[in-house]
Parts: C-alpha cells; sequence; structure tokens
C-alpha cells in the first residue's frame, strides 16, 4: 500500500447500536476521519445508515463490518435485529469497491491487538502463558468466540455460543429456568446474559413475592428508562433488595458461562470480557462474585483460578478490528491471516 491513500469504512452492527467509522490509510498508519453512532432499530436496514453517513465525501476502497449474526456465505440474518446484510447487495447498490462482513466477535478479537494496556481492567491476574484464549460479550445479545493459538498466531473463531443451553447450577438458578420456560420454549445464555436478561432476572425475584415488594418509584423508571441501568443503578446505590439480588445473580451466571467458554475452549491464554454491559457494571464484576462463579469447577477449579481474566473497557475494538481485517485484506491477504501477535497482557 506504499504511497496510498486509501479510505476504509468499518462498522460494528447490533441490534441497538451501530457505529461508523472512517480511516484513511497512508504508510505511517492510518489516521480517523469521522465517526458516528446510529441507533439502528431507527432504520430499515444497514443501507439507509451507509447512505446517511457516508453521503458524497468519500471513496470508499473497503468496507469492513463486523455485525451480530452467523455469517454464512457473506449474508446474515442479525439475531436481534430484522435486517439482512449482503455483501454483494451492499457492494452493488452503494457502489463500494470491496465490501467484507465478519462476526462481531471475531471483529473484536481483532482488536484486541490493537488495544493498550490502560484499555483493560483485569479480573484475575492469573498465571501469564501462551495458549487459546476466549472472548464473551454481554449486551443487546450474547456472544462468544474462540482464539485458537496455533503455536505463533492467534486465530479468532466465530462461535454461536450465546444460544447454547441455559445450565442452572444451583435451586434458586432451577427456578429461574422454570420462570422462563413459561414464556420461552428453549431458554439459552442470552436470554439472561443480555440487557433484556437482566430485566428477566429482576422480574424472577419480583413475581416470586418472596423478595419484597417493586416500589412506586422504580416501577415508573422501569417504564420510563432502560430497565437494565436502572436495576444495576439501584443494585450500585444499595437501596432496592429486588434489584441487589438480580444483579448478584446476573453477575454469577455471567462468571460461570465465562469459566464453561474457557473449559470448551482450554483458555489458558485468557478470557476476555467484552460487549457493553461489563465496563457499566465494573464495580460489581470485581466485587468477587464473578470470578468465584468463573472458578466453581469442581476438580478444574485449581487451573480456572490460574488463567486471566480481562475486561475490555474500550467501547471501539469492534471498529478496530474490522479495520485489522480490512488493511489485511487491502495488503492482499484472505481470510484466515489474522492476528500476528501473541496473546496481549
Amino acid at each position: 500500500m506504499k504511497g496510498t491513500k486509501q479510505v476504509i469504512l468499518t462498522g460494528d452492527i447490533g441490534g441497538t447500536k451501530t457505529r461508523l467509522a472512517l480511516y484513511r490509510l497512508a504508510d505511517e498508519g492510518h489516521r480517523r476521519i469521522r465517526g458516528k453512532i446510529f441507533s439502528s432499530k431507527q432504520y430499515e436496514g444497514l443501507e439507509m445508515i451507509l447512505e446517511e453517513f457516508l453521503g458524497t465525501e468519500e471513496n470508499v476502497d473497503c468496507a469492513s463490518f463486523g455485525v451480530a449474526g452467523p455469517i454464512l456465505k457473506g449474508r446474515v440474518n442479525l439475531t436481534n435485529l430484522p435486517w439482512v446484510i449482503d455483501t454483494k447487495t451492499l457492494q452493488k447498490e452503494l457502489k463500494l469497491k470491496k465490501v467484507v462482513i465478519v462476526n462481531d466477535l471475531v471483529a473484536n478479537a481483532h482488536g484486541l491487538s490493537m488495544l493498550k494496556e490502560n484499555d483493560f481492567v483485569t479480573l484475575n491476574v492469573g498465571k501469564e502463558r501462551k495458549g487459546n484464549a476466549a472472548l464473551i460479550s454481554a449486551g443487546t445479545g450474547l456472544g462468544e468466540a474462540i482464539l485458537f493459538y496455533d503455536g505463533k498466531r492467534t486465530l479468532p473463531s466465530p462461535s454461536e455460543g450465546g444460544h447454547v443451553d441455559f445450565g442452572p447450577r444451583n435451586r434458586l438458578e432451577i427456578n429461574l429456568l422454570q420462570y422462563l420456560l413459561k414464556d420461552f420454549a428453549h431458554v439459552s445464555y442470552e436470554r439472561i446474559l443480555s440487557g433484556d436478561g437482566l430485566y428477566r432476572i429482576y422480574q424472577f425475584f419480583r413475581d416470586s413475592r418472596k423478595f419484597g415488594k417493586e416500589p412506586a418509584w422504580l416501577s415508573r423508571k422501569l417504564e420510563t428508562e432502560d430497565p437494565a441501568a436502572v436495576i444495576s443503578q439501584a443494585a450500585r446505590d444499595r437501596n432496592q433488595e429486588l434489584c441487589i439480588n438480580a444483579l448478584d445473580l446476573f453477575s454469577s451466571i455471567y462468571g460461570a458461562e465465562a469459566g464453561n467458554l474457557a473449559l470448551k475452549a482450554m483458555a489458558i491464554g485468557g478470557v476476555y470480557v467484552g460487549g457493553g454491559i461489563a465496563p457499566k457494571i465494573l464495580w460489581k464484576l470485581k466485587d468477587g462474585g464473578f470470578m468465584k462463579a468463573f472458578r466453581d469447577k469442581g476438580r478444574y477449579a485449581n487451573m480456572m483460578g490460574q488463567i486471566p481474566v480481562r475486561v475490555i473497557m474500550n467501547e471501539e475494538t469492534p471498529l478496530l478490528g474490522a479495520l485489522s481485517y480490512a488493511i489485511d485484506l487491502l495488503n492482499g491477504h484472505g481470510p484466515g491471516r489474522w492476528i500476528e501477535k501473541e496473546n496481549r497482557r
């Protein structure tokens, strides 16, 4: 790319927000031109957002998007949004030179190599070792990915692990499962570990009538504001028992599923906690409940305690990952040539 000044459009396409950014490449690296956040549900499709964002200002050499959903042959039906994204359609309708879409967790994983140490907060120091790593991200939905270490580099692999069956660990969680089965034929971890999931846990405690009544002020806030944010704040303020219980259980189940993923991936290289929820409840994740559930794996508890666990604090990590992917393509490297760095510490 020497001597060029190519323009890359990157996107992080989620059920709640769509983040876009334009970067210009040059010999000295990349420079951000501009970016914007859109409310996904206010648009009928990605094409409308791209037309509004791009206008006629820039000629895009490559567009790279991380999208929340399984991608098959350049096409994806988003899990938590009634959109269909197709690379061929985007390329034709928007006259883009090159378009690629990757799973949002894969994009997030690629972004790890572009972050700095202050972009992470450590929940468990663990033992520094080379090996597979894993990424789990709760937000509008629950995303998971495995970062496979082949001895030289780390290759992110997409997964829809957030949709596996929820496995209760005790009587309280069995009761939660039974409660959710009234509304869902299949209860996945995403039904619990997401913004809506936190509200479902709260409703479970409220409707059980064993943990006190919902006060009028809380009812009003839950009706007019984001329920997950309301519950989290009330739990942090320690002024509402239902909210405290709900966030305690959310954090514990989050830690347990992060541990499940670590076991499946044999992620001795570390577990990264991404997504929009973790930075907002960092105080809760640091109180010990998350890591207690993470380590609570019977005969493997000692090994689990040696796995580094870090929260990703940079909300633009998926955008940076999509940029990294696009740069690889423009350099002539096809899919599969990914993160050349060792697992970050």
